[in-house]
């Protein structure tokens, strides 16, 4: 167990944890945002991120310090605390970003990790190899096995009471990304970057890096702070905390408002683009995007990075609450529906709702019923395999509220779409409260039908009659042949 990360609320994958910070004398509420300092340009100074965007915890790189002989010399003397003016958490990357990049640097993982230390970092990492989206196998393989190396030395640093990362590598192969999340979380070291992942957000590849994350997940133990790296976007904030990331670290709020990039929940926009600001956050309500456009470079450049910061600490706040609610998976169809990626990325984390069933709670607040997506969510899974646990009696009619004429039962069970059979008693325990649509898709009858199936194939010595509200022949056609089927109602395509 690792003890310096305690989950407090559950959603899906989501969670709400508590990250203590030993060396900084902090802990840090997950899911969190870790804006990029970038030690030559400061967009934003780090004193405001904390007084006034919320941030409890930062990263900069370490090797940009270190290979700069005055950031170097202040770094060593005064601390990368009071060198930033920063009193939350703060995390070091190694240099493996300039390594993907360049191809070569001049550091050892003891050489950069022992810097780290001697700067003050609360959290520190290796020198990895971010093996790239699609390369061969064997390249994946290799340097996933150079990485490894370089936990085995991190954990020959005595780093004192500064947490280190174990990134977590293995390009788009699920299975490398699971067998590294198992030989990182068996070592000694404390949080769990997935490494790598940043060519498929900006390529939109959301779907794959959904299956990077998910591979790496099942390696990892449920209390590793898992750290999806380079992920700056709000748009995927709540798909990635969904699929079970804890911290996020952002150059995105700095580098899009250089460029005149307006971000918002459901995309980037450009000033120019721009008639009306969609936002309320102290910039937006003070400026029209004609006076920001009118701006200077710099104080454009800032003001449009204060923005890009308001709505993605906004969107954490946002998730936070919607995990404490029970609507993460709301949440997440909503931004879903912001870009076709997106939405192949929701699809991809239903893919794995196996996984997700593990960690969802079993009672939250209300299940909306909002696209044929919902039919696949965990929580119609779930029900799915536990009413098959239930007894029926011998002779059962499965109903959407009528009564077929001249027979009689020995139980009448509610069916409803897309959970499918249940007994009466359970009619106000969710799921089974769930708000559906009264205009029902196909896909809720084909689930409600497997429901069907699993009651039938667990009763084997009971007899069934389904009667239903004129179900589609693609659903009728999963109940099995010796359930009796009544319509009540008209037949729907």
């Amino acid at each position: 167990m690792r003890d310096h990360f305690e989950l407090r609320d559950g959603d899906a994958a989501g969670r709400i944890g508590e990250l203590s910070v030993p060396r900084a004398g902090v802990t840090v509420e997950t899911p969190a945002l870790m804006p990029v300092i970038n030690p030559n340009i400061r967009t934003v100074a780090p004193s405001r991120l904390q007084s006034e965007f919320g941030a409890e915890i930062l990263i900069t790189n370490s090797y940009i310090i270190n290979s700069n002989d005055d950031l170097r010399e202040r770094a060593l003397d005064v601390g990368l605390h009071e060198m930033l003016e920063f009193d939350g958490a703060i995390v070091t990357d190694s240099g493996s970003f300039q390594l993907a990049e360049y191809g070569d640097i001049d550091v050892t993982t003891r050489e950069i990790l022992q810097f780290q230390h001697d700067i003050g970092s609360d959290i520190g990492t290796p020198v990895d190899i971010p093996t790239p989206p699609d390369v061969p196998r064997e390249q994946a393989e290799r340097e996933l096995a150079t990485t490894e190396e370089a936990l085995a030395d991190a954990e020959g640093v005595d780093t004192g009471e500064m947490l280190v990362n174990a990134p977590v590598q293995g390009s788009t192969y699920p299975d490398l990304r699971e067998a590294a999340g198992r030989h990182a979380y068996e070592t000694d070291l404390d949080v769990f970057p997935v490494g790598a992942v940043v060519p498929l957000m900006n390529s939109y590849r959301y779907a794959e890096m959904i299956d990077v994350v998910a591979g790496a997940k099942r390696g990892l133990g449920r209390d590793a702070p898992v750290h999806l790296f380079g992920a700056g976007h709000p748009m995927m904030f709540a798909l990635a905390v969904a699929a079970g990331c804890d911290l996020f670290d952002s150059a995105a709020y700095a580098i899009y408002a250089r460029d005149d990039r307006y971000m918002t929940v459901r995309g980037t926009e450009h000033l120019e683009d721009l008639d009306y600001f969609p936002c309320s956050c102290a910039v937006c309500s003070a400026h029209s995007p004609e006076e920001l456009r009118e701006c200077d470079d710099e104080e454009r450049e800032r003001l449009l990075a204060e923005h890009n910061l308001h709505v993605s600490f906004a969107e954490i706040r946002r998730i936070k609450q919607a995990i404490r609610a029970g609507n993460l998976l709301e949440l997440v169809e909503s931004r879903a529906r912001s870009h076709p990626a997106m939405l192949d990325g929701y699809r991809a984390l239903l893919d794995h709702a196996e996984q997700l069933e593990r960690e969802d709670p079993v009672s939250k607040g209300s299940f909306f019923y909002l696209s044929k997506e919902s039919a696949r969510r965990p929580e119609v899974r779930r029900h799915h395999e536990r009413v098959g646990r239930i007894d029926a009696g011998a002779r059962v009619l499965l109903t959407e509220g009528g009564t077929p004429t001249g027979d009689e039962y020995d139980e009448a069970w509610r069916i409803v779409p897309p959970f499918g059979p249940f007994p009466r008693a359970l009619s106000e325990t969710y799921p089974l409260t769930a708000e559906v649509p009264e205009r029902i898709d196909r896909e809720a009858y084909e689930a409600a039908a497997v429901g069907v199936a699993r009651v039938a194939e667990a009763n084997p010595d009971s007899s069934f009659v389904l009667a239903h509200d004129g179900w589609p022949a693609s659903a009728l056609e999963l109940v099995p042949e010796g359930v009796e089927t009544e319509s009540l109602g008209r037949q729907r395509e």
